[in-house]
C-alpha cells in the first residue's frame, strides 16, 4: 500500500513538472459553450478540468464522478422507459383519467422514445469514460471548437434527453388530468402542476445563481 501511494505521489510530481498551460483554443469560448461547459463540468471554463488531465489521481476522481452521473442517468431513463411502456401499451383502468386520448398518448410515446435514446447515449458515454485515457483526452480537447463541444455534449446529451422525456410524461399527465370530468382529479392535477412549476423554477434559479457565482470566481 505504501509503495502504491509513493508511486502515485511520484507520478503526480512528474505530471506537475510536465503540466501544459490551457490551450488558447479552449480559452476563447462563446456564451453557449460556457453554459454547456458548466452543465457538463460544473464550471464555465476548462481550467480545472485541464489541470485534472495532468494527474492520474485527479483524472480518476473526475472519471468516477462523471461515471456516477451517467449511471444515475441510465437509472432514471430505465424508470421512465418502464413507466412509459406500461402507459403506452395499456389502457387506463380509471374512466375519469383516460391517458389514451391522442395528445397524451403522443406525448407518452415521445417520452418513451426519448428515454430509450437517453439510455443508449448514456451507455455509450459511460463505455467511453470507463476506457478513457487522460493523454488521449488531452489530445482530443486541444483543437477546441467542434472537438471540445462534442466532448462536452457526450456528458450533457443523455441528461438533456432524460429531462425532455420527464417533461413529456408530465405534460401528458397534466393534459389527461385537466381533460378529466372529475372535479377531484382536476384539483389534484392543478396542485401537481403548481408543484411542478415551483420545482422547475427553483432548479432554474439555483442553476443561474451557481453559474453567476462560478463566473465571478473565474
Amino acid at each position: 500500500m505504501a509503495c502504491s501511494t509513493e508511486l502515485y505521489v511520484n507520478a503526480d510530481k512528474r505530471a506537475l513538472a510536465e503540466e501544459q498551460p490551457l490551450p488558447e483554443t479552449l480559452r476563447r469560448m462563446s456564451l453557449l459553450m460556457r453554459i454547456i461547459c458548466f452543465l457538463a463540468l460544473g464550471r464555465p471554463d476548462f481550467d480545472d478540468h485541464w489541470k485534472s488531465l495532468h494527474s492520474e489521481q485527479a483524472f480518476e476522481t473526475v472519471r468516477s464522478r462523471l461515471c456516477s452521473i451517467l449511471a444515475s442517468t441510465i437509472t432514471a431513463a430505465s424508470v421512465l422507459l418502464a413507466i412509459d411502456g406500461v402507459f403506452v401499451s395499456t389502457g387506463s383502468p380509471v374512466p375519469s383519467f383516460d391517458y389514451g386520448l391522442p395528445d397524451p398518448h403522443c406525448l407518452l410515446f415521445m417520452s418513451l422514445m426519448l428515454a430509450m435514446i437517453a439510455m443508449l447515449t448514456s451507455g455509450s458515454s459511460m463505455i467511453r469514460w470507463v476506457h478513457a485515457d487522460r493523454h488521449w483526452t488531452q489530445e482530443q480537447l486541444k483543437p477546441g471548437g467542434y472537438f471540445a463541444l462534442s466532448y462536452l455534449l457526450s456528458i450533457v446529451t443523455p441528461i438533456f434527453f432524460v429531462a425532455w422525456s420527464l417533461n413529456c410524461f408530465m405534460f401528458a399527465m397534466l393534459i389527461t388530468g385537466f381533460n378529466s370530468q372529475g372535479t377531484i382529479c382536476r384539483v389534484v392535477t392543478a396542485l401537481w402542476m403548481v408543484t411542478y412549476v415551483v420545482n422547475v423554477g427553483t432548479i432554474m434559479i439555483d442553476f443561474i445563481w451557481k453559474y453567476a457565482k462560478s463566473l465571478k470566481s473565474c
